[in-house]
């Protein structure tokens, strides 16, 4: 590798990826816009089974109470498939109060009298949870393979531009690249050194330690300090990435896995580039 790539790579201050980056633009929106779409389906979880409810209720005379049942549970699997988890747990319940309430003696009210309309709103509950959790399921495993598609993308460009013969320091920074892509990153930057002291630390296997204790980042998300995504090329480590990312931004062992691999590319790029410097030297 040639003097010049050495020190371009070895400087830290220059982010890898230069610039305002468009996914890191949308994933670093305000977490408010997602807490305010999250209240929006909760409340339509709770109005839209009661808005149903009211809407057949002056029909009720005409209509049988597992008629209304059925089209308050139509409401509840449209909560379901369009919203969270626990949208599809409030829709349930509000559908069994809204039938209870517009459909069960004495209207109303929160009282039932029949046995047959207890059991009727109780079966009403239950299909509507079973419901909102296959749902709910059917989403993630859908989201899942999106994002494995998406990931795969990635490790794929990076693939390509290896084999047109691209250098390690043009690898190493479209790597950065996607890695700000990927996890919705504020900066990356390609380091040679490490830190003295413990910091979060990316492992191969996607779990994120931090010293001796491990970072619960299906929980918490991305920890606010910069995360260290090593960068090594047979068992020796080259640098790394120093990652800085939107403190509690979601993020998926899949997706750090995947940028794991990254990392192993721009790896495999360095090494391959000193071993042909060596080779060439001799």
């Amino acid at each position: 590798m040639s003097d010049n790539n050495l020190r371009a790579i070895n400087t830290a201050d220059s982010p890898v990826a230069g610039g305002a980056h468009p996914e890191t633009t949308a994933n670093a929106g305000p977490p408010l816009a997602v807490r305010l779409r999250q209240l929006l389906e909760l409340v339509a979880a709770i109005v839209l089974p009661v808005a149903v409810g009211a809407a057949l209720a002056p029909f009720r005379s005409n209509i049988s109470p597992a008629t209304a049942a059925l089209g308050l549970a139509v409401a509840v699997s449209l909560i379901a498939a369009l919203s969270t988890r626990l949208g599809g747990v409030v829709a349930a319940v509000a559908a069994a109060l809204s039938f209870d309430f517009f459909f069960t003696k004495p209207y109303g009210s929160l009282s039932i009298s029949s046995a047959q309309e207890i059991e009727t709103a109780v079966l009403m509950l239950v299909g509507g949870l079973i419901v909102g959790q296959l749902s709910a399921r059917n989403r993630t495993n859908k989201e899942l393979v999106v994002q494995t598609s998406d990931d795969f993308a990635r490790i794929q460009v990076i693939a390509e531009l290896m084999a047109s013969g691209a250098g390690a320091f043009e690898v190493v920074a479209a790597v950065g690249d996607e890695l700000t892509g990927l996890l919705g990153l504020r900066s990356c930057r390609f380091e040679r050194t490490f830190p003295d002291g413990p910091s979060p630390t990316i492992e191969r296997n996607g779990d994120v330690s931090w010293g001796r204790f491990w970072w619960g980042f299906r929980t918490l998300g991305m920890p606010g300090k910069e995360v260290t995504l090593v960068v090594e090329h047979q068992r020796r480590r080259l640098g790394r990435y120093v990652l800085t990312a939107v403190p509690g931004s979601p993020v998926t062992r899949e997706q750090l896995v995947a940028a794991v691999t990254l990392a192993d590319q721009a790896g495999a790029a360095l090494g391959l580039e000193a071993a042909a410097t060596v080779t060439s030297g001799h």
